[in-house]
């Protein structure tokens, strides 16, 4: 019988549990994957901690990477022994084996491991669409990237230079800056040391971004509104120091009307069509060397709980692989 991590209550890292898992038989349009490796995300500590929460007892983890081992009666374009990876709107993926809709899957391509399909699925799709899609990135943009040393921000800053945009990370720490740096940032701020409406404001002559990407919340959400130019687009994608106060949208008009937006990336992979393209896009940029995953850590999936204390404590570089 396969183990899974789940949780039967909301909390720290003690909440994890290792246990043996029963698994259905796949069902119509289903296949059951062996996963090889899991990617860690800051979702996964929001659903851990209650933040985002859901019935208990309950599976976490988001993406994930494995072969085909059976499928359900009427499932049409795979085969057992096909290499896959999905981004999930259910929790679930730390696990050995998993059930799920073959029209969640995509084929990981020849030039690709299942090590860098598990680290890229979420983070890499969640770029492709904060880049091509709620934001349009192009020849000439101006965009900040905050947590550019992380797993999404890693290759967003790539992503968005192969665009033609000049880039400007923010980190939070001189390691970490030299990180960013080293992945397409053209400018970095260390913020605590640097203010970074002045410091963006320094770097564009007074006018400020296009866009800001923000996927630490509460503690950064003014410091990237006032870094952008009037109609700039803010992005606040994430809620790694807690969730957005509540604010009168006034503070938009006030700053030079900008525009907001709260995306998530399983809006823009709902449909099939869009899942397949943002996954294509997603596996030709890392093909092509344009975007490299880059894999700081490794845990096994049993020690998960030393994997989340890294991450919340801001210990963790590029991309986490779960390893069954």
């Amino acid at each position: 019988m396969p183990h899974a991590i789940r949780i039967h209550s909301h909390g720290g890292t003690e909440v994890m549990q290792w246990e043996q898992v029963g698994l259905p038989a796949p069902g119509r349009g289903e296949a059951l994957i062996h996963h090889t490796a899991i990617g860690l995300n800051f979702i996964d500590v929001y659903e851990r901690g209650g933040l985002y929460p859901g019935t208990l007892p309950m599976g976490l983890g988001r993406e994930a990477a494995g072969v085909v081992v059976a499928l359900g009666p009427g499932t049409r374009g795979l085969q057992v022994g096909d290499r896959v990876a999905y981004a999930s709107g259910q929790a679930g993926a730390y696990a050995e084996e998993r059930v799920m809709p073959a029209d969640r899957l995509v084929k990981i391509p020849d030039g690709v491991s299942d090590r860098l399909a598990a680290a890229s699925m979420l983070k890499g799709m969640t770029a492709q669409f904060l880049l091509r899609r709620t934001f349009r990135v192009r020849k000439g943009t101006v965009a900040v990237v905050h947590a550019a040393a992380g797993g999404v921000g890693l290759i967003a800053t790539q992503w968005a230079r192969r665009l033609g945009a000049t880039v400007i990370g923010v980190v939070g720490s001189d390691a970490k800056a030299e990180v960013a740096r080293q992945h397409g940032c053209h400018e970095v701020v260390v913020l605590g040391r640097e203010d970074l409406p002045t410091r963006v404001r320094a770097l564009t002559k007074g006018r400020g971004a296009d866009v800001v990407y923000d996927s630490v919340g509460a503690d950064t959400f003014f410091q990237s509104l006032d870094s952008l130019r009037p109609l700039g687009m803010m992005v606040t994608f994430g809620n790694a120091s807690g969730p957005v106060p509540a604010f009168q949208p006034l503070e938009l008009a006030k700053r030079g009307s900008l525009f907001l937006t709260r995306p998530t990336l399983f809006h823009y992979i709902a449909r099939r069509a869009d899942l397949e393209r943002s996954a294509r896009e997603l596996f030709e940029v890392i093909g092509s060397g344009a975007v490299r995953i880059e894999i700081g850590q490794t845990y096994a999936l049993r020690d998960v709980a030393d994997a989340h204390r890294d991450l919340e404590g801001r210990r963790t570089v590029g991309s986490t692989v779960l390893l069954p």
